[in-house]
This record gives C-alpha cells, sequence and structure tokens, in this order.
C-alpha cells in the first residue's frame, strides 16, 4: 500500500466506501503494527471475525504517551507532539509522510471553508508558536501560504496591531479566518471588541493555566458578544490524529468524509456505537483513516454525544483523564 495510492482511495471515496476502508486499513495495521496487533490479540479479537467497523478494536490514545504507534518501520518526516502541561508526559505522533496531513487538511477546509485564496488567515495562536512540533502551527502555517494575502500570518501577542488590522479588513469587505487558542481570543475579546462582519472566528480550546476554565458555549458568547458574531466557529483534532472535524456554530462538529467519530461505553470499551435513530452518549472513539502509518483507531478520553444525522458534541474530559493543554471542562 503506497502512501499516493491510499491519498487517492480515502480522499476520492464516497461516504458509503468509508466502512469498506476502514476494514481494509485495519487488516493492514493489524499486519504492519506489531503494538495495535499485540492490543486486539490482547482482547482476543480474532481478525478474520471483524467484518464491521465497530468489531474493529480502538486503541486507547495514551498509548501514544509511552512507546511508538507506528505502521511499518520508517524514519519519520515529521514528528508532532502534545502541548500539555509541565510536568505530564507529552503524546508523540510519528508521522512518515507530510502529505498525508497535508492531503487531509487540504480536503477539510475546502469541505468546509472554499479555497485558502479567498480568505486572509490569521493565527493567533501564542501558546502552541511558543514550542516546537505542533501539529496545529503546522496545519495553520501551510494554510497562510496558500491564503497569498498580504496580511496572512501568525499574530502572538500584538493584541493592538491585530485589532487595527481587523477594523481594515473590515472596511474592505475581505474574508478573514481567525483561528486562536481560547485564551487568547478571550483576552483580545477583552481588551479590542469591535463588530465583525466579515471574519469568522475559530476557536481551537486552549486555557494553558492562563485563565478560569470555561466551558465551550461560555467560551462562544463571550466571543459572540465581543464581535458580534452569530456564531463561533471551533476545530476538533489533536495530535494523535491527522485529521480535523469543524463546528460551523452552536458547538455541533461534523466530520469530513474519511473521518468518522462513535461513542464507546466507558464500562464496556469493546461496545461501539456509531450514529442511532437517536442521540447516543459515550466516550469518543475516532477513525481517521489518514492515519495510515500509525493507528488509524482511537479511543480518545473525550466525552461526547452523537446525533442521528452524523454530527456530535464534545462534552468534556473523562474522569481521571490527564487534561490536555487544549481541554475544556465536563459540561
Amino acid at each position: 500500500m503506497t502512501t499516493q495510492a491510499w491519498i487517492e482511495k480515502i480522499f476520492n471515496a464516497g461516504t458509503a466506501d468509508q466502512a469498506e476502508l476502514a476494514l481494509e486499513l485495519f487488516h493492514y495495521q493489524y499486519s504492519q503494527n506489531s503494538l495495535y496487533r499485540d492490543y486486539t490479540d490482547a482482547l482476543k479479537v480474532k481478525p478474520a471475525q471483524v467484518t464491521q467497523p465497530e468489531q474493529i478494536p480502538f486503541l486507547p490514545i495514551r498509548f501514544f504517551k509511552t512507546q511508538p504507534v507506528i505502521t511499518t518501520q520508517f524514519e519519520p518526516a515529521l514528528v508532532f507532539e502534545s502541548s500539555g502541561t509541565t510536568g505530564m508526559i507529552n503524546s508523540r505522533h510519528l508521522v512518515k509522510d507530510a502529505a498525508i496531513y497535508e492531503a487531509s487538511f487540504n480536503k477539510a477546509f475546502g469541505q468546509f471553508y472554499a479555497n485558502p485564496r479567498e480568505w486572509c488567515i490569521i493565527g493567533l495562536l501564542p501558546a502552541y508558536l511558543e514550542r516546537q512540533h505542533s501539529s496545529l502551527v503546522y496545519m495553520v502555517d501551510r494554510l497562510i501560504q496558500q491564503s497569498v494575502h498580504p496580511a496572512s500570518g501568525f499574530y502572538l501577542y500584538e493584541y493592538d496591531r491585530l485589532a487595527a488590522l481587523l477594523k481594515e479588513l473590515e472596511a474592505a469587505g475581505q474574508k478573514v479566518w481567525l483561528i486562536g487558542v481560547t485564551f487568547a481570543l478571550l483576552d483580545f475579546a477583552e481588551q479590542y471588541p469591535q463588530p465583525l462582519k466579515h471574519t469568522v472566528i475559530l476557536e481551537t480550546g486552549g486555557m494553558k493555566g492562563r485563565r478560569e476554565e470555561l466551558i465551550r458555549p461560555a467560551v462562544h458568547e463571550k466571543l459572540q458578544q465581543a464581535f458580534g458574531l452569530s456564531s463561533v466557529h471551533a476545530e476538533y483534532g489533536m495530535t494523535e490524529l491527522l485529521s480535523q472535524a469543524y463546528s460551523t456554530g452552536k458547538g455541533l462538529f461534523n466530520c469530513p468524509p474519511w473521518m468518522q467519530v462513535a461513542v464507546r461505553e466507558e464500562e464496556d470499551p469493546l461496545a461501539v456505537r456509531f450514529r442511532g435513530n437517536k442521540a447516543v452518549s459515550g466516550a469518543i472513539n475516532v477513525i481517521d483513516l489518514a492515519n495510515l502509518y500509525s493507528c488509524a483507531f482511537i479511543a480518545t478520553d473525550d466525552a461526547g454525544r452523537i446525533y442521528p444525522d452524523g454530527s456530535f458534541e464534545v462534552l468534556g474530559r473523562l474522569d481521571n483523564s490527564d487534561l490536555r493543554g487544549c481541554s475544556l471542562l465536563v459540561v
């Protein structure tokens, strides 16, 4: 299975083909990823009997903290590392080929926001810029390069400069995609409120110990009031994944076709459910077909709820799980 062949498969396949692709990738990773094979065998799951995505074992996300999660042997082109907090062990995602990640976030951006060239793209990500190996910074940097707008770029704590720029861009009717870590967006909103009619604000989560933790609805309400917005967008992504889901309002996320979210029962982690005829809550599992060379089947430490139309919301962190740098408290 070559990188390019897999890129062609997953990003051009229809939604109906995703289950078949997930099963194909499960068998490939079982044979080529010793850690995932050992975990699957420990659960006494027989690959030949796995015929539905619900039967695929999901690897607990904490394995990324303690050992390499790799499919095939390779020297990584990129190493992404989670932010965490002081004293924590950070997750590490070894990426064999940057082309898969770039194809994933470019395709997803195109699905939710069209062409980056239509936007002035601004990253308000001070905490992420102050460390290395951030997958988020890598993504935003590449989108900034594609936007070609002269004002696109990263801003640290230059809130006065950013406020002046947004005023200028608003006057020109320029579409702006402003992605920011939560504490920085709230600081900016308090110091420089202004009406924004042509700007999408997308928060990535993250207080980093800088402010009191707030649930997502409270964060969005503050930002909506400060900037006169009807909605605030959000991203659901993490170091261990090469794909992102996006919310365009009300905290409801949607996945691109090659990414799927399910929920598992906390008491029975093998009891996995995708969408049904009513909302289903539990711990979030993710199938990310872009994770060709790590593990595509991840049992996260997030709690969530999936709706019949396939959208989902994140309710917070599971009890006894490490708080990530981009975490929100449980509702």
